[in-house]
């Protein structure tokens, strides 16, 4: 991979091999991978990605792995929608739904995951693991049955039960933690430390954290070949709204696109907003928050790249804005009822976050918006609650017309 030069501390920039590390051993920063641009633009061009497969990897000289080991179930290039019903609705004419819940576990996570369980077995791991708020560890039980390896998922006992059947199915190792996801994943650190295991968002996570940046490249190339003026992203750790903002000022540093000028907004949950909150504060750091949130594939209190979401939020003009808790199923709800896309609850919280951006004046009427949909609503059925009012009838016309008229009135 000679595109591919080394790990690099975001902090103070020391240098490490392409191992399984992910924390600086100097200052105890976060290690990302560090390319040779210059490589890249020698092997890339509009039309080589043109003629690559209709899936991520038309993008794999931008990854850390080699293509020909990728352990590849068909994810990505996935659909992106003209929402003129929704933007008709919320005063938008250029408005788009990136829906990556159309991915093959129902969510964007099998971006990520399937570059590092690639490297994993690159590095002769034989144990695939996460920690997980629900949709990783469905991926990670997928991409471990794919590649023939052990395979075990630590999560937070309250989950959405369909969230566990459908990482279960798979067949993995499923671990049931007592606490939140904070605790869940601290515990996960002791474990990254006394076993060989691949955990793909402790140890291995400078390579996991690559996976997503995909969005922004597909983003980009399916409006053409250009970036959006407005992204709105579901934020938890804070790592999927860094990385598709890398994604389009990669594809700038090598001319794919012009220059980037994307404001990159983060959404989330009322009940688990650490990253907004600093944002609103004007702080640098981020306070951890207990989360109480239905939008548990966002309780993430304490998040890893909260501090570098912050970065971007700054740097591209973006806003941080949160979704009232009672508000996110109607998200959910609008989403389907315009557009006729069934999300989880993050997808509400984005929703949500978008109908606030718009009353503010942050986004403007026409300028290109693209709101991402990150996971698939019957994951989180339990979130609709009893909302079905059907109409009860015989199998008799009269009196089925009667019942509808009774409703119509």
């Amino acid at each position: 991979m000679p595109h591919v030069k080394c790990l690099q501390c975001r902090e103070c920039k020391s240098e490490y091999p392409i191992e399984p590390l992910n924390a600086c051993e100097f200052c105890f920063g976060p290690l990302e991978v560090s390319y040779d641009y210059d490589s890249v633009a020698k092997s890339v061009s509009r039309k080589s990605i043109e003629s690559g497969p209709n899936t991520m990897w038309r993008y794999h000289d931008f990854l850390p792995v080699d293509r020909e080991s990728a352990v590849d179930i068909s994810t990505g290039f996935t659909p992106l929608i003209h929402a003129k019903n929704l933007g008709r609705q919320i005063g938008l004419d250029h408005l788009y739904i990136k829906n990556d819940s159309v991915n093959p576990t129902f969510s964007f996570k099998d971006r990520p995951v399937s570059v590092t369980t690639t490297k994993a077995l690159e590095f002769e791991f034989e144990v695939l693991a996460c920690v997980s708020t629900g949709n990783l560890m469905g991926s990670v039980a997928a991409h471990g049955a794919k590649a023939g390896m052990e395979t075990m998922v630590f999560y937070p006992a309250d989950l959405e039960q369909g969230k566990i059947l459908g990482a279960a199915v798979y067949g993995p190792t499923m671990v049931a933690v007592e606490g939140t996801y904070d605790q869940a994943n601290r515990f996960c650190s002791e474990l990254a430390d006394a076993h060989r295991w691949a955990f793909v968002n402790i140890n291995m996570r400078p390579y996991y954290a690559e996976g997503s940046k995909t969005l922004g490249y597909e983003v980009a190339e399916q409006l053409g070949w250009k970036a959006p003026d407005h992204c709105v992203v579901p934020g938890a750790s804070g790592e999927l709204h860094t990385k598709i903002w890398k994604g389009l000022e990669e594809f700038e540093a090598i001319g794919l696109i012009d220059k980037a000028k994307t404001k990159m907004h983060l959404a989330q949950a009322e009940g688990c907003a650490p990253i907004v909150e600093a944002f609103e504060s004007g702080n640098n750091q981020v306070k951890p928050v207990r989360p109480k949130t239905i939008a548990k594939s966002l309780a993430i209190g304490n998040p890893a790249a909260g501090p570098y979401s912050l970065e971007v939020l700054r740097d591209t003009g973006g806003t941080g804005v949160f979704a009232y808790e009672n508000s996110i199923v109607d998200g959910i709800r609008l989403l389907a009822e315009t557009e006729g896309i069934f999300t989880e609850t993050a997808g509400g919280v984005v929703i949500s976050s978008l109908k606030r951006l718009v009353r503010q004046g942050k986004i403007k009427k026409d300028e290109v918006t693209v709101a991402f949909v990150t996971g698939n609503g019957l994951k989180t059925l339990e979130a609709m609650g009893d909302f079905v009012a059907p109409i009860e009838t015989k199998p008799d016309l009269d009196t089925f017309q009667t019942k509808l008229s009774n409703r119509r009135d």
